[in-house]
Parts: structure tokens; sequence; C-alpha cells
């Protein structure tokens, strides 16, 4: 059993944010293998479903990015799960739009809900990296996670949502650097 876990912030008016690309990522996931109902569970949302042989819970906290390590310390504790269990879904400043990379580990790079769960659990998990490239001054970085994608957008957002969720089967098999490989030829113009 796995535990993946989507970070974003709560409610109607940050859907559409940068920061909640880990929510959209389960989304679109959640939909494309056809996981079971949403439950209120662990101060989060909770889906359950398969992706290959693989049994996979899907976690999106509903506590704010700044205390989702406490959503997510609640769910491995109840599974009696180690970190070596736990995929975290992230954007990524550092990035470029519409990239995706894993990364074992690591720091936190500011991330608000990075550093809440290694707060809770220690910084040894598996994290797909999401891109949302940086605004170019360290002043408009909090406008541009917060703010939503554009219009211009909305293809390639699309198109990286549906290759993450087409090769996902390869990350519940732990090939990470295929599942990395397969998303980036899916995205090739």
């Amino acid at each position: 059993m796995q535990l993946w876990v989507g970070l974003g912030n709560p409610g109607p008016q940050y859907a559409m944010n940068r920061h909640n690309i880990g929510f959209m990522a389960l989304d679109t996931i959640a939909e494309v293998h056809d996981f079971g109902p949403v439950q209120k569970k662990f101060l989060g949302w909770l889906q359950e479903g398969r992706i290959g042989g693989s049994k996979i819970l899907l976690l999106k906290p509903a506590t704010f990015m700044n205390e989702s390590g406490r959503a997510v310390g609640e769910a491995l504790r109840f599974y009696k799960l180690g970190t070596d269990a736990l995929t975290v879904f992230h954007d990524e400043l550092d990035l470029a739009p519409f990239k995706v990379k894993i990364k074992q580990g690591g720091g936190t790079a500011g991330h608000n809900g990075l550093r809440s769960i290694d707060q809770h659990l220690g910084a040894d998990f598996r994290r797909v990296r999401i891109g949302i490239g940086h605004p170019g001054h360290k002043d408009r970085v909090t406008g541009h996670v917060l703010g939503n994608y554009a219009k211009s957008e909305m293809d390639d957002l699309a198109d990286m949502l549906g290759a993450i969720s087409a090769e996902s089967e390869w990350l519940a098999k732990g090939e990470d650097t295929r599942f990395m490989n397969d998303i980036a030829l899916r995205l090739q113009d």
C-alpha cells in the first residue's frame, strides 16, 4: 500500500492556483484510474483505488499548506506505513512550467507544505516536483505561486496532468525514471 499526497489549499478560491497543482494531479489520477468515492479522513479528503497491481491511497490535506504534515502523519500512522510508502505531489518554482521531476528526500526550498511534512515526519520521502517556473524576482513569488493558471496555459496544464495520470503505473511500481521519461515523451511538441 502506498500513500500519495497532493499539496494544495482547500477552498474554491484556490482551486486553480499554481500552488494547488498537487491537488489537481491527484484529482486527475483518481478520475482516470476510477478511484472510489472521497472520504473525509485524516484532516483531509481520502480516496482509495488501484493502479496496476498496487493499492494506492490518495490524500488531499484540508489543513492549508502550512499544516499538511499533520494530515499526512495521521494517515501514515493509521495505516502503519513508513515514509518509504509516501509520495508527495507539489509545485516547484525551480522547474520550468509543466516539467515533472522526481526526487527522494532533500530540502524544502521554502515550500510550506514540504516544510510541515518534514517537521512531522522527516525529509526522507519521494517527491513528484511539478514545475510552475519562477517569476524572476523573489518579490513576485507569492503572487505567482498563489496566482491562477492563465487561460493560455490550460492546454499545457491538461496535457501534463493527463500524462502524469497515464504514466502513474510506473510511479506505483517504483520506476521513477521511466515515469519521468514517459511523461517527457508525451509532452514533446
